[in-house]
């Protein structure tokens, strides 16, 4: 084989510590100084079609421009936030399980492979996306920091924060360091409620609405759960989804009227409102 010395791209670490080398393989997020490529062929075939990150943002071969991925990192604040100045005599240590809260996030080597294989980035431009969103908990979380609330009323936001994750796990495939970012994003939403910082929209409203359904049958209720999220104005927009669901028994005539129970209850349903009990976060 030759090496062609026009060929492009980053590489400095080569021990899988800097992100630099971050590709894609058969459209599969990689290191590439960390991969095996005998490991590949005996994944894909003898045919392996190297790629950046993202192609849209390409700028030659495997270099692409990660200044949406740096500015969203910057944007929730990645970085511990304390007045130093009140404790001068003395650092400010943790006790293990105050560390152990990281749940790994910390180990985020800024590679963006999470980042560029996000579905919802690719159709919403302004969505933080799931490196950012590991870096927000990760410093949420720190007992050091003064800025959690802050953080958090960022991560909140529609259109842009944890709300708008699809919750499809392809940040935790294509992680290298097995962060898994979705983790830190669900724990997210769980701090937006405990905190007092979620905000009532159609999106709280859902998961809300979701556990309302649970703690009543014991099922989830599709027809019920949109009027609660939305509305029973804003459940028009779903007519033609709803008559479709009618046409399989997925929804009954009656489903979302007020006062009617479409839905039968299980069995030991007093076990499951005990569970959500015990799990149940503050409300809106």
């Amino acid at each position: 084989w030759e090496h062609d010395g026009s060929f492009s791209y980053r590489r400095s670490c080569r021990h899988g510590i800097c992100g630099a080398c971050a590709i894609k393989v058969n459209g599969r997020a990689t290191l590439a100084c960390k991969q095996n490529a005998i490991e590949l062929i005996d994944l894909f075939g003898e045919e392996l079609v190297i790629e950046p990150s993202s192609k849209k943002r390409a700028i030659k071969d495997m270099i692409i421009d990660k200044a949406d991925f740096w500015a969203k990192h910057a944007a929730v604040k990645p970085y511990v936030v304390a007045d130093v100045e009140a404790r001068p005599e003395h650092e400010t240590k943790q006790s293990i399980s105050e560390f152990n809260n990281f749940l790994d996030s910390d180990l985020c080597i800024q590679c963006g492979a999470c980042h560029y294989s996000c579905p919802a980035l690719e159709v919403n431009d302004a969505f933080l996306g799931p490196a950012a969103l590991n870096a927000a908990y990760r410093f949420t979380v720190d007992t050091r920091d003064e800025a959690g609330d802050e953080r958090l009323a960022i991560t909140a936001e529609m259109g842009s924060g944890v709300w708008d994750c699809v919750k499809c796990f392809e940040c935790a495939e294509a992680c290298p360091k097995d962060i898994n970012p979705i983790e830190k994003i669900g724990k997210l939403h769980n701090l937006q409620f405990v905190r007092g910082v979620a905000e009532s929209n159609v999106a709280t409203r859902h998961a809300e609405g979701f556990l309302r359904g649970m703690k009543k049958t014991g099922y989830l209720d599709e027809a019920d759960i949109v009027t609660y999220s939305e509305g029973y104005l804003g459940m028009y927009k779903h007519l033609n989804t709803a008559r479709k669901m009618f046409m399989v028994g997925k929804i009954h005539w009656h489903s979302g009227i007020p006062f009617i129970n479409s839905i039968p209850k299980i069995k030991n349903l007093d076990e499951v409102q005990k569970l959500i009990e015990i799990a149940q976060t503050n409300k809106l």
